[in-house]
């Protein structure tokens, strides 16, 4: 099916990104360049996909009443219908991304109003006209979000639209269990780990092997691998192998992997096959890790 839109149920977060150009020194400072800009891994491939070129990207997500403004605009100028929910209760999610020379980053995350995206928030309508819909795998890691975004996922399922989750995070995976993890997601059209969160869902250091396995669990897989590209799986075997994109020089790697998920799926809602598609996840990967932060605009607040 080509066409239609994209509806991603995830998050809106506010990053807060350093770079550091030496390792940070214990009870002391350490010279750093720091910047504030929006994030969120739901909300980063909304905009990277309505970059590549999808007309129709709707986010839902959950945001505090302090930011909600702020972020709304910003998912507007980037093409994307916000659709946020406002918690009057608890700020929005907050992410320090520390990015160290290699543009290699670390993160500490507040989570905030995103794990509490409730099945209140969500309704089967949303997908109407959907041609697509994206999970963000941060939701399956508390409560009530794991409830909404299943929910998403079962009533896609009904209607027959096919629906993609990324992991999110090796950590959080380790927390919660890889066989939890696939369980809650089993039967999705596609997967879309990183390598190290494949190496966690499955015990398997090499990533072809990890996607191979994934992929008796999900319909298709896509393993990114950073500057070697990405390996795809179907059927409990590798399809392709995809190389990266050339790309000008790392500043930031925040958002590299929502970038490719965006232009991936972009492609896909416009038709073109899974080969094609990673090629243009890969080029807006590259594209990413050029940028600070995680989206393909500046983003600043006012």
């Amino acid at each position: 099916m080509s066409g239609g839109a994209l509806l991603v149920v995830g998050e809106v977060v506010t990053d807060v990104v350093v770079r550091h150009a030496s390792a940070p020194v214990h009870g002391t400072d350490t010279p750093a360049r720091i910047t504030t800009l929006p994030g969120g891994a739901g909300a980063n491939v909304a905009c990277w996909a309505a970059r590549s070129g999808c007309r129709t990207v709707r986010l839902l997500a959950r945001a505090g009443a302090e930011s909600v403004s702020w972020h709304g605009e910003v998912l507007r100028r980037a093409g994307v219908c916000p659709l946020l929910a406002v918690d009057a209760e608890v700020p929005s999610g907050t992410v320090v991304a520390l990015v160290d020379p290699s543009a290699e980053r670390t993160f500490l995350t507040d989570s905030g109003a995103v794990l509490r995206l409730c099945p209140d928030d969500w309704s089967p309508a949303l997908l109407d006209g959907v041609a697509r819909l994206h999970v963000s795998g941060y939701l399956l890691f508390g409560e009530p979000s794991r409830t909404t975004a299943l929910l998403a996922l079962r009533e896609a399922r009904l209607r027959g639209v096919p629906a993609s989750v990324d992991p999110a995070s090796a950590g959080f995976l380790a927390e919660l269990g890889a066989g939890a993890f696939l369980g809650l997601v089993d039967g999705v059209d596609l997967l879309l780990p990183n390598a190290d969160e494949a190496r966690e869902l499955t015990g398997l250091p090499d990533p072809a092997d990890a996607a191979a396995k994934l992929s008796r669990h999900a319909g298709r897989v896509a393993v990114t691998l950073g500057d070697r590209g990405v390996v795809l799986a179907s059927g409990g075997a590798v399809t392709a192998r995809v190389p990266a994109a050339a790309g000008a020089v790392p500043v930031d790697s925040t958002g590299a992997g929502d970038a490719f998920t965006g232009g991936f799926l972009a492609a896909l809602v416009a038709g073109a096959d899974e080969v094609a598609a990673a090629r243009a996840g890969c080029r807006a990967g590259a594209d990413a890790v050029a940028t600070l932060g995680g989206r393909p605009g500046p983003g600043r607040p006012a």
